[in-house]
């Protein structure tokens, strides 16, 4: 059976991830800052900081204990800034956005890539999200500063494990409607925003089974998997006018 560990699985795609993986018959084992009343009993849940290399083998020991081994472990936490232009963001929001979505995967990365190159198998992946192909939007500097990055992190990561039995993608879920995309925004705004949420945004419950398959699948090391692909977005733009989606309303 496929082991599998996700990172902030406790809210949005990674809580879709959590519950698509056990679907497809996957032993999960997954960590938040803190825990839900209603997360998933089948799978391990514990509380850790992905910040804390401590933590993060704290995580990898436990599912090891329970389930034998770790197979494939994503790299999902991760938080945004408020809507904000770079001089008017308080110092403390940029630090922790760079700690989580940067240092944090980077450290945690460090912990689960030795430790599956000690165990003689394994896949990480790392989230991509808005930033990392290089589109910019004003108002989230920090956080698609640190999307970028992890991009060329992994790419590179994926250099450093050459011939080796372990190895490294990247997994990118396109627009999904999370916290993370809506917040911030006034009602005004977000209206204008929902016409193009409305062809590009999907629900985490229509994207993330998709993406456990994926990744259960498995790719090439340095690989990505990828949910919003150019061609399907240029579709979407497409057919805008003749297909009335609304991801905000009931599934």
């Amino acid at each position: 059976m496929t082991v599998v560990v996700v990172t902030g699985g406790t809210r949005g795609i990674g809580h879709g991830l959590v519950r698509a993986f056990l679907a497809e018959g996957a032993s999960v084992a997954y960590c938040g800052r803190s825990l839900p009343d209603d997360g998933p009993p089948e799978a391990l849940a514990m509380v850790a900081d992905v910040t804390d290399r401590a933590d993060v083998r704290m995580l990898w020991d436990a599912a090891v204990d329970k389930f034998g081994k770790v197979d494939i472990w994503v790299n999902n936490a991760g938080m945004s800034n408020s809507r904000r232009p770079l001089w008017e963001l308080d110092p403390a929001e940029i630090d922790s956005v760079v700690q989580l979505n940067l240092q944090g995967t980077l450290h945690a990365s460090a912990v689960v890539l030795e430790a599956m190159l000690a165990q003689g198998h394994g896949a990480l992946w790392n989230m991509e999200g808005l930033g990392s192909n290089g589109q910019i939007v004003p108002g989230l500097t920090p956080y698609g500063a640190t999307k970028r990055a992890l991009t060329y992190a992994t790419l590179a990561m994926a250099k450093e494990l050459k011939g080796k039995p372990v190895k490294v993608a990247l997994l990118s879920p396109g627009m999904v409607v999370t916290d993370l995309l809506i917040q911030d925004y006034d009602p005004a705004e977000l209206e204008k925003a929902k016409r193009i949420f409305n062809i590009l945004a999907d629900r985490v419950e229509t994207v993330t089974p998709w993406l456990a398959r994926k990744v259960l699948a498995g790719t090439s090391n340095g690989g990505r998997v990828a949910w919003l692909t150019s061609r399907k977005a240029a579709y979407r733009f497409a057919t805008a006018a003749f297909r009335k989606r609304d991801v905000f309303g009931e599934p």
